[in-house]
């Protein structure tokens, strides 16, 4: 007539309660936007980054394909529209990551 206790049963009570998580924490609060005024602001500011980089990138064709165009290879599409649409995604990832203001 050997009784053993279960591992569960050895314990204190105190050991045995669990910790009820807060199903709501306090910094949730629900029927607000995710990001602020600022945030969305800055979001257009690097789309209209992001659409006047790939603006200035178009044209400089020609029109005849036996002549070529020097004006492809112009400071404006090689270096001027790419920094903008950088600096676009750089203002994008910012506007995103940034904390509204409560």
């Amino acid at each position: 007539m050997n009784k053993q206790k279960k591992p569960s049963e050895s314990k204190p009570a105190a050991a045995r309660t669990i910790r009820q998580e807060d199903p709501h924490p306090k910094s949730f609060k629900t029927g607000e936007f995710a990001f602020g005024k600022e945030n969305y602001r800055l979001m257009l500011i690097g789309l209209a980054f992001i659409v006047v980089g790939f603006l200035f990138m178009i044209g400089g064709g020609s029109d005849d394909p036996a002549k070529f165009n020097p004006d492809i290879f112009s400071f404006r599409r090689i270096t001027l529209a790419p920094i903008l649409i950088l600096a676009g995604f750089v203002t994008e990832i910012f506007a995103i990551m940034k904390k509204p203001m409560d």
